[in-house]
């Protein structure tokens, strides 16, 4: 598996603002120097990521993708990225499939997709996401 060098930034996509807001606590107590911004659905987060991509701006390293939302859940999500997304810009991603759901068909849904590279169950907590980052990123000062 693919490590990455570092993580600048997460983007929370989740519907339910009260999540974003404890992930984004989370990430915060690892002490890491990570910027964290937030969408609410899939279409925003896409394009996020599109325009951060195609400005040159700071793309987010990590992407923590809620499953069930509406307007765009995560799977038409991850249909419009597939389709959307450059592949230069999906080569510096991270995408981590987050749900409540404990359906086997979605997980093995989400291990049969080239672009996610971890599924995570809810509720997520500080350990879950220094688990996560340590995994794909090499830093150090995650222990």
């Amino acid at each position: 598996m693919k490590k990455f060098e570092n993580i600048h930034s997460i983007l929370l996509i989740d519907d339910d603002e009260s999540s974003n807001f404890l992930h984004s606590i989370f990430i915060n107590k690892l002490g890491l120097d990570i910027e964290i911004n937030t969408a609410l659905n899939g279409q925003e987060g896409l394009d996020f990521i599109l325009e951060k991509g195609l400005e040159k701006l700071s793309l987010p390293c990590m992407v923590m993708l809620d499953l069930r939302m509406p307007i765009k859940d995560g799977w038409e999500f991850m249909r419009m990225y597939e389709e959307q997304v450059p592949e230069e810009l999906k080569e510096q991603l991270v995408i981590v499939l987050v749900t409540v759901s404990d359906n086997q068909e979605d997980r093995d849904r989400a291990e049969a997709n080239p672009y996610i590279m971890d599924y995570a169950q809810k509720p997520l907590s500080d350990s879950t996401f220094k688990k996560l980052i340590a995994k794909h990123f090499s830093l150090e000062q995650v222990v």
